[in-house]
């Protein structure tokens, strides 16, 4: 999975289509992804340690890790990411990066 916690994402198809923001959380086995501020749903909980009231608690839900694309840091437009492998200049040991296609620039 080339998406990461805490990569700016674009969220490029379904119901929040067009929406931009931070990942929380990444499943890669299910291949879904937590994205701040979207997919979000209302839970009824009962009174717990964590919510003592109890309520009507609003949550960001998985969506498919396919529906966003990356946020260039150097461009800022959603853009497809490759791999590329480099020599740790350090230790002289291999590395791989992530780098955007569009300008070629390494991701952090």
């Amino acid at each position: 999975m080339k998406i990461k916690k805490n990569d700016n994402v674009l969220v490029i198809a379904g119901n929040y289509a067009g929406k931009t923001g931070k990942v929380l959380k990444v499943f890669p086995k299910k291949n879904r992804v937590i994205v701040e501020g979207v997919n979000i749903r209302k839970r009824h909980t009962k009174p717990n340690q964590q919510y003592p009231n109890g309520g009507i608690i609003e949550k960001e839900l998985p969506i498919d890790a396919s529906n966003v694309m990356i946020i260039d840091n150097k461009t800022n437009e959603p853009t497809r990411i490759g791999k590329k492998i480099i020599i740790d200049e350090k230790t002289g040991k291999k590395k791989s990066v992530r780098i955007s296609k569009a300008s070629g620039e390494m991701l952090l």
